[in-house]
């Protein structure tokens, strides 16, 4: 039961790491919006969670071994002259949108805790 607890909340710890280094990279983009030459960033981890969940059995995953990537958009989405790809519109809707993934993270991972706290403390008495 212990395994079961531990691996459901690691891989919400793991997805956390990849929303708190997906916040740092859109601040980042934000940040360079008039830099000339900017190349926006991303992060990939969600991708790569759904191919090991498709690849393998669920119980066997080893979440240590999914990676969270930060690559470079070298695409030309852009029609600046100053070669920046940087949208601002769609870098502060992702930055809203990664604040409220992880925010339900954090709830689901805190509920997760609490029930483990409250079996516990229940069965003290």
């Amino acid at each position: 039961m212990i395994d079961k607890i531990y691996g459901s909340s690691r891989m919400l710890e793991k997805s956390l790491d990849a929303c708190w280094l997906r916040e740092e990279v859109i601040s980042q983009n934000i940040a360079n919006f008039d830099t000339p030459g900017y190349k926006r960033k991303t992060v990939s981890f969600e991708e790569h969670l759904a191919e090991a969940l498709d690849t393998k059995n669920r119980k066997k995953i080893n979440v240590d071994n999914i990676d969270i990537k930060v690559s470079e958009d070298h695409s030309n989405l852009s029609n600046r002259l100053d070669g920046n790809n940087v949208d601002i519109d769609s870098e502060m809707s992702s930055l809203a949108k990664n604040s409220i993934k992880y925010n339900v993270l954090v709830q689901t991972l805190n509920a997760g805790f609490n029930r483990f706290k409250s079996v516990i403390s229940e069965g003290r008495r």
